[in-house]
């Protein structure tokens, strides 16, 4: 079905303004949401779509946004939380008190949907979650301490919160497959992208700036499986509750595939973003 409603978090740059061209190319409705302004009033002006500003290191500024996406759009047929990035070497809080990596990549995107429920459902919507093969490399999640006071490095709290984008979206569609919610997870290969100079994540952008950057993917390649995901049939094409790469189901970790572990996550994430769940 072409002419979906499609909103795209981190849409700005990278894989979301090239899945944002492709889909707007293809005809259908896209909105972005970016954290800059001036990058996201160029694709959005360059594209002729409307676009939404939010800081997901702050989570009222998801809270403001999910209001006005509910004020604004009577239907969202497909919600890509792509938004994330890798932070600096040195372990950060939020306003809100959590670790900047976990909150910008996982708790934001998981408020926002949850917080556009109602819409979602209503729209028999698809929820695609850009995650990670680091989450390989996540380490033993820790409901205890999952905002790492302990045992912080940058790229394990990356692989943590794509870890966390895996469990989310399968209890996602535990809970709400039979109410028409489809979801699903991938991992976009390695992008060459800002994602991680954005955040102050220097390292990983010098490396990908350099002599490696030629082994990386264009951001169009990378967004293939999203906009796969966004535009053909669940059910027929791809299963709901599933991780995929390269448009085929990729078994993920043992612990992504945990549904305590899952449950857990989101009954712990529903009480650190304040939801009523």
């Amino acid at each position: 079905m072409k002419d979906k409603v499609i909103l795209i978090t981190g849409g700005s740059d990278g894989i979301g303004a090239a899945a944002a061209r492709i889909l707007k190319a293809q005809g259908n409705q896209v909105v972005i949401v970016g954290r800059s302004l001036q990058k996201t009033e160029k694709v959005a002006s360059e594209l002729s779509v409307p676009y939404y500003m939010a800081d997901f290191a702050k989570l009222d500024d998801v809270r403001k946004l999910a209001a006005q996406l509910k004020k604004d759009l009577p239907r969202i047929d497909v919600l890509a939380n792509n938004a994330g990035g890798i932070m600096g070497g040195k372990r950060m809080l939020t306003i809100d008190g959590h670790e900047m990596t976990i909150q910008v990549n996982y708790l934001a995107p998981f408020l926002l949907t949850n917080l556009l429920l109602d819409t979602l459902i209503a729209s028999k919507a698809t929820v695609i979650a850009t995650s990670s093969v680091g989450h390989t490399g996540a380490g033993k999640l820790d409901l205890d301490d999952i905002d790492m006071a302990h045992g912080y490095t940058r790229m394990s709290a990356y692989g943590k919160a794509k870890l966390m984008d895996i469990l989310f979206t399968k209890e996602l569609h535990r809970r709400y497959h039979a109410q028409g919610i489809a979801a699903a997870a991938f991992h976009p290969g390695v992008v060459r992208t800002s994602f991680a100079s954005e955040f102050g994540g220097g390292g990983v952008s010098l490396v990908y700036g350099s002599f490696l950057n030629h082994l990386l993917l264009p951001p169009a390649k990378g967004a293939d499986t999203l906009v796969w995901l966004a535009t053909s049939e669940q059910g027929k094409d791809w299963q709901s509750g599933e991780y995929y790469q390269k448009r085929k189901i990729k078994e993920p970790s043992e612990q992504a595939q945990d549904a305590k572990l899952a449950h857990d996550l989101w009954e712990l994430s529903a009480k650190l973003t304040g939801l009523n769940h």
